[in-house]
């Protein structure tokens, strides 16, 4: 191949370099958006559950009260059976052993009037914060939307300009001789996107490795296609 023909093939590499470096960070880009969207959905969803463990302990809290709403009916209807039992009884013994029973029996309806009323006084406490947390949900899910939303904006903003590189892709291509072509995308696939780089202060500008002046000297020759000894990236010097 003639100088001035390899030349202008490294030329129209460097260009396709440019679009396809900027494509493979667009595709990056976009194959890490399903994974935000995903971060973004669980960290909602975990705020949701949050709200959710506060309705079911509500739930949970009325259900203890009615428990002991029934108990306490139940003690109250015993006191009451014991209580007509009195004046059927024949000794002074079991008068006064009637009575205690009566004190007892009433002592536990006191401890359940308690217990109820703790609940009550929780159930407003949980409540409360029931009514806090939608507050700060809606907040939240007003956030949540607006980060999704922006997040398939721009992943629609990329798939657009992915279209547009293509097209600029494909008109470059047909200028590259189909075996330098071949080569240089073997190692654009199997090098992060990079395949053909510029030699800066002696280094490789791929894996910064030495670039002896014998071989920049080559470079600049243009007689044959000169690559990285470490990372095999096809060599050119930046005019």
């Amino acid at each position: 191949m003639a100088t001035v023909d390899l030349k202008s093939q490294i030329i129209g590499l460097v260009k396709l370099q440019e679009l396809d470096s900027e494509i493979y960070a667009l595709k990056n880009e976009k194959e890490a958006k399903p994974l935000e969207i995903k971060v973004i959905e669980e960290s909602f969803e975990a705020k949701k559950q949050s709200l959710a463990s506060l309705e079911k302990e509500s739930l949970e809290l009325q259900k203890q009260r009615k428990e002991k709403e029934l108990e306490l009916a139940t003690n109250a209807e015993a006191v009451k059976k014991l209580q007509s039992q009195l004046y059927s009884l024949k000794t002074n013994k079991e008068f006064q052993t009637m009575l205690q029973q009566i004190a007892d029996a009433k002592a536990d309806g006191s401890l359940i009037e308690e217990k109820i009323l703790i609940s009550f006084e929780d159930s407003d406490k949980i409540k409360a914060k029931i009514d806090q947390e939608n507050l700060k949900l809606k907040a939240e899910e007003k956030v949540f939307l607006e980060e999704k939303q922006k997040v398939e904006l721009r992943i629609k903003e990329i798939d657009q300009r992915l279209g547009q590189l293509q097209s600029q892709r494909k008109q470059v291509t047909p200028g590259i001789d189909p075996k330098m072509l071949g080569e240089y995308e073997r190692i654009l696939s199997s090098r992060d996107g990079l395949a053909i780089v510029t030699v800066v202060d002696n280094s490789c500008g791929g894996c910064h490795m030495l670039v002896p002046p014998q071989v920049i000297n080559l470079i600049k020759m243009y007689e044959h296609i000169v690559t990285c000894e470490v990372c095999n990236r096809i060599f050119y010097i930046a005019e």
